[in-house]
């Protein structure tokens, strides 16, 4: 068995400390002298205001937080939790992050799922301790349990799996999780995934067919790559040896964009 555990982390890029990120470069990256005066440049001085209906607000400096929608916010982000390996390996479990993304995982056998369970709680209490520390908040009540496992496996727990307390909120085990827009199921089939793939693509085939008289050929192509192909194409190596049923699915849905 595996456990999968998806943190939610409350407004992550938006409570991220300046001059903690800048110790954090520091101490932990080395950076020093113009390097690090670039990133407290780049850093510091950030000001916003907003403009409506004629009307202009004061202006708010910016005291924390890293530039969303920027080539840096998200490789700063990362840097700046960049300790949570440590504590995370600590408790033999495994992490994996994308920007603010955050997985934990770890692999057991199916009569230890209990101890597992239990190692993954603590796991996850030292990893909300920590950010409380630097200034972040896991959003215990959105945080997401998978147990996952062959289906002969899957079909001998309880509810899906045994759930987790974390204070007052309990984190129940799920059937599928989405993860970076992907839906993983307890099987690890990718049927349920490839079916909420279908019902989006067919339901803007049918929205573009409404005004496909109105468009020319080259004008309906971009449409129907913007809106269909792009979910058809989206992590589609992960469907590489799965079996047929699933990929005629997709295949239905490429005809049908044809």
């Amino acid at each position: 068995m595996s456990a999968l555990c998806l943190l939610d982390l409350t407004a992550a890029f938006d409570t991220a400390d300046h001059e903690l990120l800048l110790l954090q470069l520091e101490h932990q990256f080395g950076l020093c002298g113009t390097a690090l005066m670039w990133f407290r440049s780049y850093l510091s001085g950030r000001t916003y205001r907003v403009v409506y209906a004629g009307g202009t607000s004061s202006v708010v400096y910016i005291v924390c937080s890293v530039p969303q929608g920027s080539v840096l916010g998200p490789v700063l982000f990362v840097l700046y939790v960049a300790d949570l390996a440590d504590i995370i390996n600590q408790h033999g479990v495994t992490l994996h992050s994308f920007a603010d993304d955050t997985q934990l995982y770890l692999h057991c056998w199916h009569e230890d799922i209990t101890t597992a369970a239990t190692r993954l709680k603590e796991c996850i209490i030292d990893v909300g301790r920590w950010m409380s520390a630097n200034i972040l908040k896991l959003n215990t009540d959105k945080t997401e349990l998978l147990w996952t496992g062959s289906r002969h496996s899957i079909s001998q727990l309880h509810c899906h799996g045994p759930s987790i307390q974390l204070g007052a909120d309990t984190v129940l085990a799920c059937d599928h999780v989405q993860l970076l827009g992907v839906i993983i199921s307890a099987d690890l089939s990718l049927d349920h995934h490839v079916s909420i793939v279908s019902l989006a693509s067919f339901y803007w085939l049918r929205q573009l067919r409404q005004v496909r008289r109105s468009l020319n050929d080259e004008s309906a192509a971009i449409l129907v790559h913007a809106f269909v192909m792009s979910r058809v194409d989206y992590c589609n190596l992960l469907l590489a040896g799965a079996p047929k049923s699933v990929t005629d699915k997709l295949q239905h849905v490429m005809n049908a964009a044809a």
